[in-house]
């Protein structure tokens, strides 16, 4: 069952990366008291995610973190080598955080994963947005269509704060 408005995250385990590397780190004690935009999508470099997704994020990240937010996290079915090498890539590295779900353990655990097998790619994330505070989901944005980021970009979320 996909989460949703009100419901608290399930705890998985990330790898975050760090300025020292990759370090396992629960959704409980990613998100204990603080208030985060999380977004999901299906795959690192991949065209919508590299060409417009994460760089919404990029765009409105003084906008978003204005408006009280301590982080933007991402999260993707990629690991933590192929998320390293895109924050690189992408100039996002210290401007948000990249939680990688490697096994898509937190992506099936919150129903937002689907199967893109037909395509080359097994199991990915479904592309959303999301607002949480203090690990409990208070706004949600799911795409419908994999290759859109309208619902699930920076500027509607950014307007849902």
């Amino acid at each position: 069952m996909t989460i949703r408005i009100g419901d608290k995250l399930p705890n998985t385990t990330f790898r975050l990366l760090t300025p020292d590397g990759a370090k396992p780190v629960t959704t409980d004690e990613y998100f204990a008291g603080r208030k985060i935009v999380l977004f999901g999508l299906p795959g690192a470099f991949t065209p919508t995610c590299h060409k417009s997704h994460l760089p919404g994020f990029l765009a409105e990240e003084a906008a978003i973190k204005a408006k009280g937010i301590d982080a933007i996290a991402m999260t993707s079915v990629n690991d933590h080598h192929v998320l390293a090498a895109w924050a690189k890539a992408t100039g996002a590295e210290g401007h948000i955080d990249f939680l990688a779900d490697g096994a898509a353990d937190f992506a099936k655990a919150a129903g937002l994963s689907y199967d893109a097998s037909p395509s080359g790619m097994g199991v990915r994330s479904r592309r959303y947005s999301a607002l949480v505070e203090d690990g409990v989901v208070k706004q949600l944005n799911i795409e419908e269509a994999p290759g859109k980021a309208d619902l699930s970009g920076a500027a509607h979320i950014l307007a849902q704060i």
